[in-house]
């Protein structure tokens, strides 16, 4: 695919993963095999234990908003940078709900085949997330 069309595959699969809030839309973007590496001694997620991820992470933070201010593509794949914001309203990672407000940047990288994303690698910095949502 073409660095345009790559961009658009990620800007489409932001929409409505995120910004409509439909983790189930995941299984159209992903190939069978991908893989979401979240943490470099973590298992990789299949789409499946993706959606769930996702699906847990709207349950706990129910008004999450992103804005997404890059994104930058090649013929192979795509990255981009965005921040998430919400309320922390439930559950998540063991932690219960704290109601305070949450910011989280990201920086996403995506390797692309066949109009497919096959992996994707991601980055955050939590000042806000890991220190807000934290029991005092």
């Amino acid at each position: 695919m073409s660095a345009a069309e790559n961009k658009e595959l990620v800007d489409r699969y932001i929409q409505e993963v995120w910004v409509e809030r439909n983790p189930e839309a995941i299984a159209r973007f992903v190939a069978s095999d991908y893989q979401r590496h979240i943490a470099p001694r973590a298992p990789a997620l299949n789409p499946e234990s993706q959606i769930e991820r996702v699906k847990g992470f709207g349950a706990a933070f129910p008004d999450v908003a992103i804005v997404v201010d890059d994104i930058i593509a090649d013929d192979h794949g795509a990255s981009f940078r965005a921040t998430l914001n919400g309320t922390h309203l439930g559950d998540f990672a063991g932690v219960p709900a704290t109601g305070r407000a949450i910011e989280v940047h990201l920086v996403d990288f995506m390797e692309i085949k066949d109009g497919k994303i096959v992996a994707q690698w991601g980055a955050r910095t939590c000042g806000t997330c890991c220190n807000n949502w934290a029991p005092p």
